[in-house]
């Protein structure tokens, strides 16, 4: 059974570090891993994913104060969030597309549970 598992996430002042975790568990193969996040009364939109070639794509709005790395024996992704704004506020939810281990046909897309970031002013 496919489970994306996110930890971390938190309160955190203006200026600060946070980070976040999500393992993806009961894929036969990843197509891309990562990071969306959505603010109250927003869309969803993308914070950083990394693909099958490795290839990290980040938001505009957050390149150079976020970092993604991944431990691939792990299927982990982490990503370290410095230089925190209010408006980085949101509930951050792990995805990824992949082919489940189970034997369904895919790839699909799936999402986590979502973990709560909150910077203060």
């Amino acid at each position: 059974q496919v489970q994306l598992t996110e930890s971390g996430g938190g309160l955190v002042q203006a200026g600060g570090s946070l980070s976040i975790s999500c393992v993806a568990a009961g894929f036969s193969s990843i197509n891309y891993l990562g990071w969306y996040r959505q603010a109250p009364g927003k869309q969803r939109e993308l914070v950083a994913l990394v693909d099958i070639g490795g290839d990290i794509n980040y938001a505009d709005s957050v390149k150079g104060r976020f970092t993604m790395s991944i431990e691939y024996d792990k299927s982990t992704v982490h990503l370290q969030m410095n230089s925190l704004k209010p408006e980085d506020t949101a509930v951050y939810y792990c995805t990824a597309k992949g082919v489940p281990r189970t034997g369904s046909r895919g790839p699909f897309d799936f999402w986590g549970q979502g973990t709560q970031v909150t910077v203060s002013s």
